[in-house]
Protein backbone atom coordinates (compact mmCIF):
# COMPACT_ATOMS: atom_id res chain seq x y z
CA UNK A 1 0.00 0.00 0.00
CA UNK A 2 1.15 3.28 -0.99
CA UNK A 3 0.05 5.31 2.42
CA UNK A 4 0.20 3.69 5.99
CA UNK A 5 -0.85 4.36 9.07
CA UNK A 6 0.70 6.88 11.32
CA UNK A 7 4.09 6.09 13.19
CA UNK A 8 3.77 6.74 16.98
CA UNK A 9 7.09 6.87 17.00
CA UNK A 10 7.46 8.99 14.65
CA UNK A 11 5.40 11.46 16.25
CA UNK A 12 6.77 11.27 19.52
CA UNK A 13 10.40 11.52 17.77
CA UNK A 14 8.99 15.05 16.57
CA UNK A 15 7.91 16.33 19.77
CA UNK A 16 10.83 18.23 20.57
CA UNK A 17 10.31 20.20 17.44
CA UNK A 18 8.18 22.97 18.52
CA UNK A 19 10.30 23.43 21.51
CA UNK A 20 13.24 24.04 19.57
CA UNK A 21 12.01 27.00 17.59
CA UNK A 22 10.24 28.20 20.94
CA UNK A 23 13.43 28.77 22.65
CA UNK A 24 14.97 30.39 19.92
CA UNK A 25 11.68 32.69 20.00
CA UNK A 26 10.83 32.02 16.61
CA UNK A 27 7.46 32.55 15.37
CA UNK A 28 7.29 28.75 13.72
CA UNK A 29 9.87 27.13 10.85
CA UNK A 30 9.92 27.54 6.69
CA UNK A 31 10.82 25.03 5.42
CA UNK A 32 11.76 25.45 1.53
CA UNK A 33 12.24 22.02 0.82
CA UNK A 34 9.04 19.80 1.69
CA UNK A 35 7.24 17.50 -1.23
CA UNK A 36 3.57 17.03 -1.99
CA UNK A 37 2.83 15.25 -5.06
CA UNK A 38 -0.63 14.12 -7.18
CA UNK A 39 -1.65 10.58 -6.10
CA UNK A 40 -0.26 8.99 -8.92
CA UNK A 41 3.49 10.60 -9.08
CA UNK A 42 3.51 10.08 -5.37
CA UNK A 43 3.33 6.59 -5.28
CA UNK A 44 5.57 6.19 -8.40
CA UNK A 45 8.15 8.26 -6.58
CA UNK A 46 7.84 6.24 -2.95
CA UNK A 47 8.06 2.68 -5.16
CA UNK A 48 10.74 4.23 -6.51
CA UNK A 49 12.32 4.64 -2.99
CA UNK A 50 11.48 1.57 -1.70
CA UNK A 51 13.33 -0.55 -5.00
CA UNK A 52 16.40 1.73 -4.24
CA UNK A 53 16.13 2.54 -7.61
CA UNK A 54 19.08 3.94 -9.93
CA UNK A 55 18.44 7.67 -8.65
CA UNK A 56 18.37 6.50 -5.41
CA UNK A 57 21.06 4.19 -4.93
CA UNK A 58 20.74 2.85 -1.55
CA UNK A 59 18.23 1.71 0.67
CA UNK A 60 15.96 4.46 2.04
CA UNK A 61 12.33 4.05 4.14
CA UNK A 62 10.44 6.31 3.89
CA UNK A 63 8.69 7.31 7.62
CA UNK A 64 6.29 9.60 6.62
CA UNK A 65 3.63 7.82 4.28
CA UNK A 66 0.66 8.99 5.30
CA UNK A 67 -2.12 10.65 3.78
CA UNK A 68 -1.56 14.74 2.44
CA UNK A 69 -3.97 15.28 5.07
CA UNK A 70 -2.27 13.72 7.99
CA UNK A 71 1.50 15.31 6.64
CA UNK A 72 -0.11 18.60 6.52
CA UNK A 73 -1.75 18.58 9.94
CA UNK A 74 1.83 17.01 11.19
CA UNK A 75 3.67 19.66 9.79
CA UNK A 76 1.45 22.01 11.89
CA UNK A 77 1.94 20.38 14.94
CA UNK A 78 5.55 20.70 14.60
CA UNK A 79 5.65 24.60 13.67
CA UNK A 80 6.44 24.94 10.33
CA UNK A 81 4.41 27.78 9.37
CA UNK A 82 5.59 27.76 5.70
CA UNK A 83 6.57 25.02 3.16
CA UNK A 84 5.83 24.20 -0.46
CA UNK A 85 4.45 21.15 -2.27
CA UNK A 86 7.90 20.98 -4.50
CA UNK A 87 6.76 18.42 -7.89
CA UNK A 88 9.16 18.36 -10.75
CA UNK A 89 8.63 17.06 -14.02
CA UNK A 90 11.08 14.15 -15.70
CA UNK A 91 9.30 14.21 -19.04
CA UNK A 92 7.69 16.34 -21.75
CA UNK A 93 3.85 17.38 -21.20
CA UNK A 94 4.01 16.59 -17.49
CA UNK A 95 4.71 19.64 -16.04
CA UNK A 96 1.82 22.01 -16.41
CA UNK A 97 -0.86 19.31 -14.95
CA UNK A 98 1.75 19.06 -12.50
CA UNK A 99 1.58 22.37 -11.82
CA UNK A 100 -2.23 22.67 -11.71
CA UNK A 101 -2.59 20.10 -8.97
CA UNK A 102 0.14 22.03 -6.81
CA UNK A 103 -1.51 24.97 -7.27
CA UNK A 104 -4.51 23.87 -6.01
CA UNK A 105 -3.11 22.39 -3.00
CA UNK A 106 -1.80 25.65 -2.26
CA UNK A 107 -5.42 27.32 -2.54
CA UNK A 108 -6.83 24.95 0.12
CA UNK A 109 -3.46 24.76 2.16
CA UNK A 110 -2.92 28.42 3.64
CA UNK A 111 0.80 27.27 4.72
CA UNK A 112 1.92 26.05 1.24
CA UNK A 113 3.66 28.37 -0.64
CA UNK A 114 1.94 28.11 -4.05
CA UNK A 115 4.48 26.04 -6.35
CA UNK A 116 5.41 25.27 -9.63
CA UNK A 117 7.99 23.40 -12.25
CA UNK A 118 8.77 23.31 -15.48
CA UNK A 119 10.83 21.02 -18.31
CA UNK A 120 12.89 21.80 -21.48
CA UNK A 121 9.72 21.89 -23.77
CA UNK A 122 8.04 24.62 -26.61
CA UNK A 123 5.17 24.98 -24.20
CA UNK A 124 7.11 26.17 -21.10
CA UNK A 125 7.51 29.64 -21.03
CA UNK A 126 3.72 29.91 -21.80
CA UNK A 127 2.96 27.50 -18.46
CA UNK A 128 5.68 29.11 -16.19
CA UNK A 129 4.06 32.73 -17.12
CA UNK A 130 0.60 30.87 -16.81
CA UNK A 131 2.15 29.77 -13.35
CA UNK A 132 3.89 32.93 -12.06
CA UNK A 133 0.14 34.94 -13.09
CA UNK A 134 -1.65 31.80 -10.76
CA UNK A 135 0.28 33.21 -8.14
CA UNK A 136 2.81 30.61 -7.95
CA UNK A 137 6.25 31.57 -4.97
CA UNK A 138 8.63 28.89 -5.80
CA UNK A 139 9.63 26.35 -8.44
CA UNK A 140 10.86 23.21 -8.16
CA UNK A 141 13.55 21.48 -11.12
CA UNK A 142 15.79 18.19 -11.24
CA UNK A 143 18.44 18.07 -13.24
CA UNK A 144 19.29 14.38 -12.16
CA UNK A 145 15.52 13.27 -12.59
CA UNK A 146 14.74 15.43 -15.21
CA UNK A 147 17.83 14.47 -16.89
CA UNK A 148 18.12 17.71 -18.44
CA UNK A 149 20.86 20.33 -18.94
CA UNK A 150 20.14 23.50 -17.03
CA UNK A 151 21.43 25.25 -20.27
CA UNK A 152 18.80 23.80 -22.86
CA UNK A 153 17.67 26.24 -25.50
CA UNK A 154 14.36 25.38 -24.24
CA UNK A 155 14.23 26.87 -21.19
CA UNK A 156 16.49 30.41 -21.91
CA UNK A 157 13.30 32.19 -21.93
CA UNK A 158 12.10 30.52 -18.68
CA UNK A 159 15.15 31.23 -16.54
CA UNK A 160 14.63 35.28 -17.72
CA UNK A 161 10.96 35.33 -16.42
CA UNK A 162 12.12 33.59 -13.04
CA UNK A 163 14.87 36.32 -13.21
CA UNK A 164 12.53 39.21 -14.01
CA UNK A 165 9.68 38.43 -11.67
CA UNK A 166 11.92 37.42 -8.96
CA UNK A 167 10.76 34.07 -8.10
CA UNK A 168 13.16 31.74 -6.70
CA UNK A 169 13.70 28.39 -8.03
CA UNK A 170 14.65 24.96 -6.17
CA UNK A 171 17.12 23.38 -8.38
CA UNK A 172 18.46 19.86 -7.62
CA UNK A 173 22.02 20.26 -9.02
CA UNK A 174 23.78 18.73 -7.05
CA UNK A 175 25.37 14.61 -7.73
CA UNK A 176 24.44 13.38 -4.78
CA UNK A 177 22.80 10.41 -4.05
CA UNK A 178 23.47 9.83 -7.46
CA UNK A 179 25.22 11.91 -10.15
CA UNK A 180 24.02 12.34 -13.64
CA UNK A 181 25.20 14.08 -16.83
CA UNK A 182 24.08 17.19 -16.16
CA UNK A 183 24.58 17.55 -12.29
CA UNK A 184 27.38 19.28 -10.61
CA UNK A 185 28.46 22.69 -10.07
CA UNK A 186 29.51 23.27 -13.39
CA UNK A 187 26.39 23.32 -15.56
CA UNK A 188 24.74 24.97 -12.84
CA UNK A 189 27.66 27.34 -13.05
CA UNK A 190 27.19 27.72 -16.96
CA UNK A 191 23.47 29.03 -16.81
CA UNK A 192 24.33 31.40 -14.04
CA UNK A 193 26.48 32.99 -16.65
CA UNK A 194 24.06 33.49 -18.78
CA UNK A 195 21.35 34.49 -15.59
CA UNK A 196 23.76 36.38 -13.04
CA UNK A 197 20.89 36.92 -11.24
CA UNK A 198 18.52 34.38 -11.38
CA UNK A 199 16.96 33.64 -8.00
CA UNK A 200 18.02 30.17 -7.09
CA UNK A 201 17.76 27.62 -4.09
CA UNK A 202 20.33 24.85 -4.41
CA UNK A 203 19.25 21.81 -3.02
CA UNK A 204 21.03 19.51 -0.46
CA UNK A 205 23.74 22.33 0.00
CA UNK A 206 24.75 21.17 -3.48
CA UNK A 207 26.27 17.76 -2.07
CA UNK A 208 28.95 16.69 -2.98
CA UNK A 209 30.28 19.77 -4.06
CA UNK A 210 29.92 21.65 -1.10
CA UNK A 211 33.02 24.10 -1.28
CA UNK A 212 31.86 24.48 -5.17
CA UNK A 213 28.37 25.54 -4.29
CA UNK A 214 29.18 27.42 -1.49
CA UNK A 215 31.28 30.00 -4.05
CA UNK A 216 28.71 30.07 -6.11
CA UNK A 217 26.40 31.34 -3.43
CA UNK A 218 29.30 33.72 -2.52
CA UNK A 219 29.85 35.27 -6.21
CA UNK A 220 26.15 35.73 -7.11
CA UNK A 221 23.87 37.81 -5.17
CA UNK A 222 20.39 35.46 -5.63
CA UNK A 223 21.85 32.39 -4.99
CA UNK A 224 21.16 30.83 -2.21
CA UNK A 225 21.53 26.76 -0.40
CA UNK A 226 19.22 24.70 1.35
CA UNK A 227 20.27 22.46 4.30
CA UNK A 228 18.27 19.04 2.73
CA UNK A 229 19.22 16.16 4.29
CA UNK A 230 22.69 17.37 5.28
CA UNK A 231 23.99 16.83 8.41
CA UNK A 232 21.78 14.40 9.42
CA UNK A 233 23.73 10.88 10.26
CA UNK A 234 21.99 9.13 7.09
CA UNK A 235 23.71 11.56 5.06
CA UNK A 236 26.77 11.87 6.27
CA UNK A 237 26.86 7.97 5.26
CA UNK A 238 27.80 8.92 1.77
CA UNK A 239 28.80 12.35 1.70
CA UNK A 240 29.73 14.47 5.12
CA UNK A 241 29.91 18.60 5.08
CA UNK A 242 33.72 19.06 4.73
CA UNK A 243 34.68 20.62 8.39
CA UNK A 244 36.73 23.49 7.36
CA UNK A 245 33.87 25.09 5.07
CA UNK A 246 31.94 25.56 8.24
CA UNK A 247 33.10 29.56 8.76
CA UNK A 248 31.90 30.11 4.88
CA UNK A 249 28.63 28.27 5.39
CA UNK A 250 28.18 30.40 8.73
CA UNK A 251 28.68 33.89 7.41
CA UNK A 252 26.54 32.58 4.42
CA UNK A 253 23.77 32.07 6.64
CA UNK A 254 23.53 35.03 8.82
CA UNK A 255 23.59 36.60 5.20
CA UNK A 256 20.34 34.94 4.40
CA UNK A 257 21.88 32.77 2.06
CA UNK A 258 21.35 29.06 3.70
CA UNK A 259 17.58 28.29 4.35
CA UNK A 260 15.91 25.28 6.42
CA UNK A 261 15.05 22.48 3.88
CA UNK A 262 13.99 18.41 4.55
CA UNK A 263 12.79 16.93 1.98
CA UNK A 264 9.91 15.98 4.02
CA UNK A 265 8.19 13.03 3.71
CA UNK A 266 10.76 11.48 1.73
CA UNK A 267 12.89 11.01 4.53
CA UNK A 268 13.95 7.48 6.12
CA UNK A 269 14.12 9.51 9.42
CA UNK A 270 12.19 11.36 11.76
CA UNK A 271 11.86 15.23 10.85
CA UNK A 272 13.33 16.42 14.19
CA UNK A 273 16.97 15.19 13.20
CA UNK A 274 16.91 18.12 10.58
CA UNK A 275 17.07 20.35 13.14
CA UNK A 276 19.40 18.30 15.31
CA UNK A 277 22.17 18.19 13.00
CA UNK A 278 21.91 21.90 12.65
CA UNK A 279 22.29 22.47 15.91
CA UNK A 280 25.00 20.39 16.51
CA UNK A 281 26.84 22.40 14.19
CA UNK A 282 27.24 24.85 17.10
CA UNK A 283 27.26 28.26 14.96
CA UNK A 284 25.18 30.22 17.45
CA UNK A 285 21.58 30.50 17.81
CA UNK A 286 21.47 33.84 15.81
CA UNK A 287 22.53 31.08 12.86
CA UNK A 288 19.80 29.22 13.71
CA UNK A 289 17.48 31.84 13.31
CA UNK A 290 17.97 33.09 10.30
CA UNK A 291 18.53 29.50 8.49
CA UNK A 292 15.16 27.95 9.77
CA UNK A 293 12.57 31.50 9.79
CA UNK A 294 14.25 34.71 9.04
CA UNK A 295 16.37 33.93 5.64
CA UNK A 296 13.13 31.95 4.07
CA UNK A 297 10.67 34.74 6.14
CA UNK A 298 12.51 37.68 4.06
CA UNK A 299 12.91 36.15 0.56
CA UNK A 300 9.09 34.79 0.48
CA UNK A 301 7.59 38.07 2.93
CA UNK A 302 6.18 35.98 5.73
CA UNK A 303 4.29 37.57 8.50
CA UNK A 304 6.03 37.38 11.77
CA UNK A 305 3.23 36.86 14.22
Amino acid sequence: MSVEAVDPAIVAADEAVPRFWQQLGLPGLADVHVHFLPPRMRRRVWEHFDSAGPLVGMEWPIRYRWSDEERVDHLRRLGVRAFGALAYAHRPAMAEQLNHWTLDFARHTPECLPSATFYPEPEAPRYVAEAIDAGARVFKVHLQVGGFAPTDPALEQVWGMLTEAGVPVVVHAGHAPVGAAHTGPDPFAALLTRHPRLPAIVAHLGAPDFSAFLDLAERHERVRLDTTMVFTSFFDQFVSFPPEELPRLRELGLAGKVLLGSDFPNIPYPYAEQLTGLARLDLGDDWLRVVCWQAAADLFDLPAH
